[in-house]
């Protein structure tokens, strides 16, 4: 039998409960040995529900557990920081949900934090594990679809709710924080080099203060990304990827069903209403599984983990650029 990493959980947060704990549990190299809640009452009655062997009071008492090896983190987003360097201290390795931190600098504390204490630490952007994020990009790089030119990406939920941490803008709320980064990400990750400059546009919620709309574009030199995202719209999701001879097009490209197949569209510009595309269909797998075990065995191994570290510091530098570019109402240098 595969020996598998023991994880912890850093509080209840409902990501972690609904998605991420029951999709780690499956997996061939993690092992869920405990969860900290401020409520010990709270840690209990998940730990019970989830068939989680040790639940504890408070975070401090989970990174003295001697048995933990990693630490998931999915707390609010001003508290990624301080618990993964906190964890990294305790000699955990850890998974931090995105964004990594704030702000450019609280990300480049993280790396330092790392660098120092010698653990693996990596930001949780699943997609970039899920086989058709892998399979989009050897189409690109195959040359199916020609030169990639643009990237084109919509991601929006509605919600209004001042309880709701993803609309209080002291702990890092808004779109562009919680969604926008991913086409961010995926942008980065496909045209493989760092945008040179962006231009970003802001609309905020006059009662909340987050930006409930915003727009973005990326400029690659060899090509364009632009996206929006919005706290504020209809739910919805796509990516398009178009180059000189052909399209590509992911149906549901950031929060993939685990529970069924998922697949990309190829078009070559043959019909403009876009039927009869080639399909590439990917077998139905959970992306919080891949992401969990590919990390444990990063730790295992002692190799390199999927995504490294550096990686967030790029997307978190597009993120702080697109702010101050939307601030000052003309294009950010990168």
């Amino acid at each position: 039998m595969n020996r598998k990493i023991s994880w912890g959980i850093l509080s209840t947060a409902a990501i972690g409960i609904d998605k991420v704990i029951p999709a780690m549990r499956r997996g061939k190299w993690s092992e869920i040995s405990a969860i900290a809640s401020r409520d010990i009452d709270k840690a209990r009655q998940v730990a019970q529900r989830l068939g989680i062997p040790r639940a504890y009071g408070s975070y401090e008492e989970l990174l003295h557990d001697g048995k933990i090896e990693a630490i998931y983190n999915p707390l609010p987003n001003h508290l990624h920081v301080p618990w993964t360097i906190r964890a990294a201290e305790a000699g955990k390795h850890v998974l931090c949900e995105k964004p990594i931190g704030l702000n450019l600098d609280e990300a480049r504390q993280v790396l330092a934090t790392r660098d120092r204490t010698g653990v693996k630490i990596q930001e949780a952007f699943m997609v970039r594990t899920h086989p058709q994020w892998i399979g989009t990009l050897e189409l690109i790089k195959s040359g199916r679809i020609g030169d990639l030119r643009v990237i084109i990406g919509s991601f929006s939920y509605f919600s209004r709710d001042p309880a709701n941490i993803r609309n209080q803008p002291e702990i890092g709320g808004g779109a562009l924080m919680d969604i926008g980064c991913y086409p961010i990400s995926l942008s980065r990750f496909l045209f493989g080099v760092e945008p040179r400059r962006v231009l970003g546009l802001i609309e905020q919620d006059p009662d909340l203060g987050t930006d409930r709309l915003t727009s973005a574009l990326l400029d690659f030199r060899a090509g364009h990304s632009s996206f929006t995202c919005s706290t504020q719209m209809v739910p919805y999701q796509r990516m398009q990827i178009c180059g000189t001879r052909g399209r590509i097009e992911v149906e549901i490209p950031f929060n993939a069903p685990p529970d069924r197949p998922t697949r990309i569209l190829i078009h070559d510009g043959s019909d403009l209403a876009g039927n009869n595309p080639d399909v590439m269909e990917f077998t139905a797998c959970d992306q919080y599984t891949i992401q969990g075990d590919l990390f444990s065995r990063a730790i295992l191994e002692n190799s390199a983990q999927a995504i490294p570290l550096e990686d967030a510091i790029g997307n978190m530098t597009v993120i702080d650029a697109l702010f101050r570019s939307a601030a000052a109402a003309d294009w950010e240098v990168i």
